[in-house]
């Protein structure tokens, strides 16, 4: 802005007017950076220029327009999908992949489908079984816990049917999932436990419920169920947490051969920490030629999960104001 000389003109009707219409046409503008407006009134000496941040006018003159600034829609499936292009999937082979940025609340899912879950119902057995004792208003008998710690910690089968039928089999788990908010698992037919159908999707839902404040589950059950998921067996530590840093990781993996095809279900669900960021992370597979094929999918996929979350995304902005002397 130029010194002031030794005395002000009163501005006129029509280089006010001249002023506002140029207000107006910052404010309009959809550029991105700052815009810059000058209109030359007829009987003034002055120019409506840039540039200040206040929507009233001061005692100079001075008329400003605040700064405006524009976000862009981040379309994080679509980023996702990138991310999977390079991951090398057989064709008998089935993925799908969800992520969600615990600290933002963004999400990200690929594919869709229905798929066995394999070892990885446990954790929905557990939180089941800690929903019903939280109803019943006690405390997981000494049993219970052994077979708890068996069937997180060390995939333990017969743990798992243990709790199976003490939860109520399909009838329980389904009950206790529609409280926690899952809306496309069913459970497996009567002992069949690691039959049950899920998404990735809901399994998101299922790790919010475990690792999230606004829960079903009291923070003791969701304490202890984080517990297990953090101790798990050294030969059975793969899966999402491939894409953690070291070992800030909490999961449980699935993996089952089909009878039928030979061909193998793999499955990994858990939190896990990158760069000092917490992430949900579900990987559904199937159709797997082999366990270590399917292990390497699942790990793939969970890397390029957190990869969509892993820039900075990119920001657009605009602001202009304009002056009157």
């Amino acid at each position: 802005m130029e010194p002031p000389g030794p005395a002000r003109r009163v501005p006129s009707r029509r280089s006010l007017v001249y002023a506002a219409l140029a207000a107006v046409a910052v404010v309009g503008g959809t550029a991105v950076g700052t815009v810059y407006v000058k209109a030359q009134a007829d009987s003034g000496t002055g120019a409506v220029s840039s540039v200040s941040a206040s929507p009233s006018a001061s005692a100079s003159g001075e008329a400003s327009v605040e700064t405006a600034t524009a976000q862009p829609v981040v379309d994080h499936d679509e980023l996702l999908a990138e991310a999977m292009d390079p991951v090398t999937v057989e064709d008998s082979a089935e993925v799908s992949v969800a992520v969600l940025d615990v600290e933002s609340g963004a999400s990200a899912t690929y594919g869709d489908g229905l798929f066995d879950t394999a070892s990885i119902v446990k954790v929905d057995i557990l939180a089941a079984l800690l929903l019903q004792a939280q109803d019943a208003g006690r405390e997981l008998t000494a049993t219970e816990k052994s077979y708890a710690t068996a069937m997180i910690e060390t995939s333990d089968n017969a743990s798992a049917a243990s709790l199976w039928r003490t939860i109520g089999r399909a009838d329980g788990l389904d009950a206790a999932n529609e409280r926690l908010g899952l809306t496309g698992t069913e459970g497996g037919e009567d002992m069949l436990w690691g039959l049950t159908q899920t998404t990735a999707a809901d399994q998101i839902v299922l790790l919010q419920q475990v690792f999230g404040e606004d829960s079903e589950l009291t923070e003791a059950s969701r304490s202890y169920i984080q517990g297990l998921m953090g101790q798990i067996a050294t030969g059975q530590q793969w899966g999402v947490s491939a894409a953690a840093d070291g070992s800030a990781w909490a999961l449980k993996n699935g993996w089952l051969p089909r009878s039928a095809t030979g061909l193998w279900d793999i499955n990994s669900i858990g939190r896990i920490t990158v760069d000092g960021h917490d992430y949900l992370v579900a990987v559904l597979s199937d159709g797997n030629s082999t366990q270590a094929k399917g292990i390497s999918l699942v790990e793939a996929a969970a890397r390029a999960a957190v990869s969509v979350f892993g820039e900075q995304e990119p920001s657009a902005s605009a602001s202009a104001s304009a002056s009157a002397p």
